[in-house]
């Protein structure tokens, strides 16, 4: 038996055709949909990447974990935390990783026989090079049972995708660098702006039009759905297709200039926490299976232990690989199989990065309680008729505060419940260390003598205010 999950980082799931997009930005995934089961409401309850990746390979949230935040320095995962890799490797499993998050935190390696760094000389990682370190080792590892982490960071800034995927997605004879175009002004006039112009926007070059950035996303995960279909293929030249378990997830989504959120992935808006999750086993998962409820990542691990419990492969000890006891995932194969819609009847929401709130999201609203809003203008209370509103633009927490007022309960009585009188994690981060990704713009502004306060107690941050952070 093999295993191979993989992560497409910043994946939104309304930007797939499998999930109602118009254009083809994921033919092959899509074909691997159809030998499978698309999970249509697969959520990401904890966001962004550090959080999520933690959740999905302990099954439990972030408070239950007590890690909610990213690229904070006081987060900790205490080594006796059952992980999925150090589960699957006592039962016998070869284990391997092509990924780069022990950089982020040291217990993403736990747990690897192998673990190869896939981050090299540049700031990002390209679908190809994953390919070039997992392909050779999938080949040297055919005729073992195991275990294969894959990390593909094509969707996530900076958008830069060769340029013969672009023309598919952005129209001949449109000039995304147009003077004229002012459609990019807020978004560099966003308090974010400095820490996107290092790290983002400085590589593509000088945009003017919005719509060229859209364009870009698209086209990468297009070149992403590429390098897939090279790595399938391979699996089916070594005749090993048949005998994968391969498991598709999107980390978190990614906002393409809703809610004022320019191509980053925060805010607990339907284009962050809406993921994509595709499952094929071939004979085991019957074939173009769409499940239509509720389900979320911390799903993952208990529905693969359950997978190994029932195939049995030769020179696995599946005995050894019963739940961990304080699980929040729960098994994805009784909606695999048709036996019910999904494994949640709504998903509890969380995010502390560059800003800190939770959220409900119920099968007609959505309630999130801001506690921190960062670079962010936020009311602390939102709620959202997602079946009159699904673009999330009518806030409904004033005109209907009885409602507002049982989802607040109802939030305060989950996670004091999870908290069981411990600490909440996130109220400690913003106490003694504040908004882990503020210190990142925070560092950038020193360069250009600017202070956070100032910078974003300034309603107005037009271009020509920022020439020295251009200059820096």
């Amino acid at each position: 038996m093999k295993i191979i999950l993989i992560s497409l980082d910043t994946l939104r799931a309304s930007r797939l055709s499998g999930y109602g997009y118009g254009k083809p930005t994921s033919p092959y995934l899509d074909r691997i949909a159809s030998r499978g089961v698309l999970f249509e409401r697969a959520y990401a309850a904890d966001i962004p990447t550090e959080v999520a990746h933690t959740g999905i390979f302990t099954g439990k949230i972030g408070l239950t974990t007590g890690v909610v935040s990213h690229g904070s320095s006081l987060t900790s995962l205490p080594k006796d935390t059952p992980w999925l890799p150090n589960l699957l490797r006592a039962s016998g499993f070869t284990t391997a990783a092509v990924d780069n998050l022990y950089q982020l935190k040291e217990w993403f390696a736990r747990g690897y026989r192998y673990y190869i760094n896939s981050a090299g000389g540049k700031r990002w990682i390209d679908g190809r090079t994953v390919n070039s370190l997992a392909m050779p080792w999938i080949e040297q590892h055919k005729d073992e049972s195991f275990f294969l982490f894959l990390h593909y960071w094509d969707a996530h800034t900076p958008y830069l995708p060769p340029d013969s995927y672009v023309p598919e997605f952005y129209p001949a004879g449109r000039d995304p660098f147009d003077p004229a175009n002012r459609s990019m002004e807020r978004a560099y006039n966003h308090a974010a702006y400095p820490f996107f112009k290092h790290h983002h926007y400085d590589l593509v070059g000088p945009v003017t039009d919005s719509a060229y950035y859209d364009a870009l996303y698209d086209a990468e995960i297009r070149y992403l759905d590429d390098r897939l279909q090279e790595l399938d293929e391979h699996l089916e030249r070594l005749g090993i297709a048949e005998d994968t378990l391969l498991v598709l997830f999107g980390d978190h989504g990614e906002s393409l200039t809703e809610h004022e959120i320019y191509w980053d992935h925060c805010g607990l808006y339907e284009p962050t926490v809406h993921v994509p999750l595709i499952m094929r086993w071939p004979g085991r998962i019957p074939a173009g299976r769409r499940v239509p409820g509720f389900v979320q990542q911390v799903d993952l691990l208990p529905t693969i232990l359950e997978a190994v419990r029932s195939e049995q492969p030769p020179g696995i000890d599946a005995a050894k690989l019963r739940e961990p006891e304080g699980l929040d995932g729960r098994s994805l194969w009784d909606a695999i199989g048709g036996r019910s819609n999904g494994t949640q009847e709504r998903i509890m929401l969380s995010e502390c990065a560059w800003q800190a709130a939770r959220g409900i999201r119920t099968e007609r609203y959505k309630y999130i309680r801001t506690y921190d809003a960062g670079p962010f203008r936020r009311p602390p209370c939102e709620l959202y008729d997602l079946h009159a509103d699904p673009e999330e633009t009518a806030n409904l927490a004033d005109a209907l505060p009885d409602v507002a007022a049982r989802f607040e309960r109802e939030l305060e009585e989950w996670v004091a419940g999870k908290l069981a009188g411990r600490e909440d994690p996130m109220k400690l981060q913003l106490k003694a260390a504040g908004l882990p990704f503020r210190r990142r713009i925070e560092q950038i502004l020193l360069t250009a003598g600017l202070t956070w306060e100032a910078w974003s107690a300034d309603p107005r941050r037009e271009r020509f205010d920022l020439a020295a952070l251009h200059r820096s």
